[in-house]
């Protein structure tokens, strides 16, 4: 990016903005039942033996 001309400033009542904090990794719990694959996982949900999407 470029750099401001020396004549722009930027309005005396903005302030710098705090760091983005990092995130924290998410910890998940064991697999109920490793044979089937998980829905949060692969996008696919079963209702009534059928596969949908949301």
């Amino acid at each position: 990016m470029g750099q401001r001309p020396a004549h722009v400033k930027p309005p005396a009542h903005l302030s710098k903005s705090p760091p983005v904090p990092k995130p924290e990794p998410m910890v998940r719990g064991e697999e109920p039942d490793p044979e089937r694959l998980d829905p949060v996982r692969y996008g696919d949900w079963e209702y009534k033996g059928l596969a949908v999407d949301f």
